[in-house]
């Protein structure tokens, strides 16, 4: 038995406005044809969904629980038809973004390909290395790796994968370390510009962890200036796989203590909710999801 979908529509807006006549004024439908669409619905189902006369309007148990269920079926058939909606229009507007500095160069060419696909588009990439806040700097999308995801349960996120950073230096400085002790009399690079004394959380993949206090011998945020200064052999840096991975494989650099690594984090996406999202900033995030450049993970 198949019904008339319209008679469903019919039916539960009768039973959200309280009334025949009040869903009639809603719909700007004539009270008598509601009445007739409902009772002609009653008859295909067997079973009375209203009670209704000139004093009285109420409705039946099976009927309330039909009613939920059309409902949540008209919300259904909504979403759907907004779906198909956002896919037709094309994405626009701008959308802010932001990125540790780390991660703007694997993520870059991505980037390019979007707006390049997107040509109504606008992005502006906040490259920076603090937690930011979504709400107050206007953010649409962040990019975040952390050793846990965040516990704000006004935030969605969406899971790119893992990393860890790695010790690197220069041959001749990786041939003086045989051991952890021994990587505490050399000379360090940070990749934060904070002063005074750093701690490096290392571990290994059996479980052992190791702290390390230095004070660098260089601070810098940017990755590239620290790792330049490996490569000149200033000091032994914890740099992430991707930013290294080339003088690693033409032997400029070497991994110093292959078993230990920092701790690993999550590389994820970051934004406010996902229904009533713009277009531009939902395709943006299936985009990052769907190209990010897995060799920028290890």
């Amino acid at each position: 038995m198949r019904s008339d979908l319209n008679d469903l529509v019919y039916f539960a807006e009768v039973v959200a406005h309280g009334g025949f006549a009040a869903a009639g004024r809603a719909l700007r439908e004539p009270k008598s044809k509601l009445s007739r669409r409902v009772a002609g619905l009653e008859e295909r189902l067997g079973v009375r969904l209203i009670e209704r006369s000139s004093r009285r309007f109420r409705v039946t148990d099976v009927g309330q629980s039909f009613y939920e269920r059309c409902k949540a079926m008209l919300a259904e058939a909504e979403r759907a038809e907004a779906l198909v909606a956002e896919a037709k229009s094309e994405p626009h507007g701008l959308i802010r973004m932001s990125c540790p500095t780390g991660l703007v160069e694997p993520i870059s060419p991505l980037l390019t390909q979007f707006l390049a696909q997107h040509p109504k588009v606008q992005l502006q990439l906040i490259a920076i290395d603090r937690p930011v806040d979504l709400i107050d700097e206007r953010i649409d999308v962040a990019l975040r790796v952390r050793t846990s995801l965040d516990g704000d349960a006004s935030l969605t996120m969406r899971s790119l994968g893992n990393s860890i950073r790695i010790l690197v230096a220069s041959p001749q400085i990786a041939g003086r370390i045989a051991d952890i002790e021994a990587l505490a009399r050399e000379p360090t690079l940070s990749t934060t510009d904070d002063q005074g004394e750093v701690n490096w959380f290392l571990e290994t993949d059996d479980g052992r962890t190791h702290t390390l206090r230095h004070e660098p011998r260089m601070g810098c945020a940017d990755f590239t200036a620290v790792r330049a200064a490996a490569l000149a052999g200033l000091g032994v840096a914890l740099l992430p796989d991707h930013s290294c991975r080339q003088a690693l494989e033409e032997g400029k650099l070497v991994r110093v203590l292959p078993a230990w690594h920092g701790m690993r984090g999550l590389v994820h996406l970051v934004f406010t909710t996902r229904r009533g999202l713009p277009p531009a900033v939902r395709r943006f995030i299936d985009c990052l999801a769907a190209g990010f450049p897995r060799d920028a993970l290890v």
